[in-house]
């Protein structure tokens, strides 16, 4: 039976995301994104991290000068395709007023799809597993509190991956 076939049977996809916010007021923004996306009606929270602020990264680094994020990771179960969902975060994003000028340009609101299962995605749009959660301690250290056993397919466990991204 196919991939496409499981879901369509209504069987979830553990699921994990990375929310982001660094202008106006952050965390309505990260609680208000979560609670639309789980107002969906194939999507259920499973787990949801604490607020952690963080210094914002640009391409060339931690960047002081920049306003500070507030940053969570929620674990979710789906039915949707990984199409499906990315395209809902993407409305979210731009429900909360996220604008894209530039890639690493302060931002209202960030969803990033970090696991979808054990699934390896890449198309023009969506890289799964993200391809720089590994490295980043504003991801990893939310998601290790929610899910101690929680791994990046093809990179490792979480726990571990963290040292490194210190």
């Amino acid at each position: 039976m196919s991939r496409l076939a499981f879901r369509v049977l209504g069987v979830k996809t553990r699921v994990t995301l990375a929310f982001g916010s660094n202008l106006g007021d952050r965390e309505e923004t990260i609680r208000g994104a979560l609670r639309q996306l789980t107002d969906q009606k194939k999507v259920k929270l499973v787990s949801l991290s604490s607020l952690h602020e963080t210094t914002a990264v640009t391409e060339a680094g931690e960047d002081e000068a920049q306003p500070r994020y507030l940053n969570a990771v929620a674990i979710v179960e789906t039915s949707l395709s990984p199409k499906k969902l990315h395209k809902i975060c993407q409305r979210i994003e731009n429900n909360f007023g996220r604008i894209r000028l530039a890639r690493w340009a302060p931002r209202t609101l960030d969803i990033d799809i970090i696991t979808f299962g054990t699934e390896f995605i890449e198309t023009k749009k969506l890289i799964v597993p993200h391809p720089r959660a590994h490295e980043r301690s504003f991801v990893l250290e939310p998601w290790l509190e929610i899910d101690p056993d929680g791994t990046i397919p093809g990179r490792g466990r979480v726990a571990q991956l963290i040292e490194a991204a210190k």
